[in-house]
């Protein structure tokens, strides 16, 4: 990180904090399709039991 004049410049490395490998794609993937399957239970089963 760099003071130039009067505002800081950084690198590429420096300003990405966020994850750059697709691990993060396939956890979120998966969540929400749990999610969509659970909710979807929640609201299926007792409305087959009516």
């Amino acid at each position: 990180m760099q003071v130039v004049d009067d505002h800081v410049e950084v690198t590429e490395t420096e300003a990405s904090g966020g994850v750059k490998e697709h691990g993060v794609r396939y956890v979120l993937a998966i969540s929400l399709l749990l999610a969509v399957m659970v909710l979807s239970a929640v609201w299926i089963v007792p409305a087959l039991l009516k």
